[in-house]
């Protein structure tokens, strides 16, 4: 075996994810979520955790039943976020889904890193309520960590005793594949164990008007035609909650525990930025894709379906069928969005479609992308509408990009499909 830069023994093999803990607007539990997909049952809805009716976007993907009592500590409740509630439950998900006792294991050698886009938003609306309605004393001393970007990590870490390395990547929608790249880079260094992935929650009146400001979120109020990403009609993205975590193993490690299942293996993993607006460089989307099947090694006829970010912004969606376009040639690749049935989850989206991505693998079928009814003229690419499509599937490509420029691409591997790196 190779020595990493840190005189560990670098493994050859791909990491293998061996747990999910999903917990979104499609479901809660990770069959429940994909039983909804490949129905094509969508949980756009009003949004109900707040009056939207004075505001111009009422549609969202609410998780449904969640409550954090009986998932997590009551003392926690208290002390954060509704994200970190539903990251802290994902956790203990992808846990159980993995078989894996972490008590069990070398505390350092477990490492945690997740994704955030906005933070403890509605725990942070409500302490700013006390301050401004109020007097200063109001505002409760979680604050200082309840809003913080790491409180998912660090409670995560805490709770199950993972010791190793811990961090969080804040880059929106891009994070949660770039939080997967960063588990495989620790793996690589001597973690045998990453909990990876992401949640978010900013379904908050101060949440939604951050958003707001972007103005990319569609307004239209018939949840059927709210989000239409590659559509002719394409107006905006809707907003969504919830997300997933991964447990993510050094193959040999989860080989000698005796792992009761492999969902499959992380492949490959680029990350870009595109230039600012008015740049003659145009977007790196491309770029950053054929980035990643390099670092796979492998080439574009390699990858049998496309997760796409599927923004719903025309000028966006061009940008994105033209980069895949270019890579995989016209229509050279079936490529689907299912987060239409969940709206766009920002720290927790991009994670949840490498989950989806996992199961379609598993069960060798692309679900398809309810809601639009047909590529926009000119986009060459070969949209999964009506039905999902059983076909052989040995590799994915899960693609995000975030406000601000991120953009990441993620590669991932059927279990049987052992590439030495």
């Amino acid at each position: 075996m190779p020595v990493s830069a840190t005189g560990v023994t670098a493994p050859t093999r791909a990491p293998v994810i061996t747990g999910l803990g999903v917990l979104a607007p499609t479901g809660i539990g990770t069959e429940e979520h994909w039983r909804a997909v490949l129905a094509g049952r969508s949980a756009i809805d009003r949004i109900t955790l707040f009056d939207p009716s004075p505001y111009p976007v009422r549609l969202a993907g609410q998780v449904p039943g969640f409550e954090a009592k009986g998932r997590v500590p009551s003392r926690l409740i208290q002390q954060t976020d509704r994200w970190t509630h539903l990251g802290l439950a994902a956790a203990e998900a992808a846990i159980a889904d993995a078989q894996v006792t972490p008590a069990e294991l070398p505390e350092y050698e477990m490492a945690v890193v997740t994704s955030s886009s906005s933070g403890g938003t509605e725990f942070g609306q409500h302490e700013m309520e006390n301050l401004y309605q109020h007097a200063p004393d109001w505002v409760g001393a979680y604050q200082s960590i309840a809003w913080f970007y790491a409180a998912t990590t660090g409670q995560v870490s805490i709770r199950h005793g993972m010791r190793g390395p811990c961090g969080v990547l804040c880059c929106e929608q891009a994070g949660g594949l770039d939080a997967i790249g960063q588990a495989r880079r620790l793996i690589r260094t001597g973690a045998k164990l990453v909990m990876t992935g992401g949640t978010d929650a900013s379904l908050c009146p101060y949440g939604l008007t951050a958003q707001l400001t972007t103005g990319q979120l569609s307004t239209v109020q018939d949840p059927a035609r709210a989000y239409l990403p590659f559509d002719a009609d394409a107006c905006g993205y809707l907003p969504g909650e919830g997300g997933a975590l991964l447990v993510v193993e050094d193959a040999e490690a989860a080989e000698a525990r005796g792992a009761a299942h492999i969902y499959g293996r992380v492949l490959g993993y680029a990350a870009g930025f595109d230039p600012p607006p008015g740049s003659e460089r145009g977007p790196v989307l491309g770029r950053t894709v054929r980035s990643a099947l390099a670092d796979a090694r492998l080439d574009a006829a390699d990858v049998d379906v496309v997760f796409a970010d599927a923004l719903g912004v025309p000028e966006a969606d061009r940008a994105e069928a033209e980069a895949l376009t270019e890579v995989f040639g016209p229509r050279g690749v079936p490529v689907t969005a299912p987060k239409t049935l969940t709206g766009r989850l920002y720290g927790g989206g991009a994670a949840l479609d490498a989950a989806t991505a996992l199961l379609a693998l598993r069960d060798q079928t692309v679900p398809h992308t309810a809601g639009p009814a047909a590529a926009a003229p000119g986009y060459e690419i070969d949209l999964v509408l009506g039905e999902p499509r059983p076909t052989e599937l040995r590799t994915a490509l899960v693609v995000a990009r975030g406000h601000g420029g991120f953009n990441a691409a993620l590669v991932l591997g059927h279990a049987q499909q052992n590439r030495d790196k």
